[in-house]
């Protein structure tokens, strides 16, 4: 049983995916605190008396850019989010909830408007009856809007 548990682990539909400390690397991604956030900061500290080397990592979290801080034995596993980007072009803006269509066609009406500068921007464009490209970042259950470009067309 047990080891059919760590199989499943393993999966792509997994929301994360174990990887050693060691060998994380800045700009990567890494779960803090159950969160998925991207490295801003690792050090490793020297081997000591008692145990391993230790790896220290600052996140910050990908939804929200709140800043997390963790400490990990370097050759100890920690788990890294399963990550997707995916573009949609923006059909309309109804109660700052975006209406997004992706390539096949299909219509999605489920994300917010980021309260942010790239929100501004969305809005902006929309309003100028620009064609935007948005750009939905996926991980752990979450999604969010974190880019926009005006559409090749």
């Amino acid at each position: 049983m047990e080891e059919y548990d760590n199989e499943a682990k393993h999966e792509s539909g997994s929301k994360t995916y174990p990887v050693q400390c060691s060998s994380l690397r800045k700009n990567g991604h890494v779960m803090l605190k159950n969160r998925p956030c991207k490295i801003m900061e690792m050090s490793t500290s020297k081997t000591g008396k008692h145990g391993h080397a230790k790896v220290h990592l600052v996140g910050i979290d990908i939804f929200t850019n709140k800043k997390y801080e963790d400490l990990c034995p370097s050759t100890h596993n920690i788990d890294v989010p399963n990550i997707s980007r995916s573009d949609y072009t923006l059909v309309d803006i109804e109660d700052n909830f975006a209406s997004l269509m992706d390539d096949a066609g299909n219509i999605r009406s489920d994300l917010k408007i980021p309260d942010n500068e790239v929100g501004a921007k969305i809005k902006q464009d929309f309003e100028n009856n620009v064609e935007v490209i948005l750009s939905v970042l996926a991980a752990c259950g979450e999604e969010c809007i974190i880019s926009a470009k005006p559409s090749a067309n």
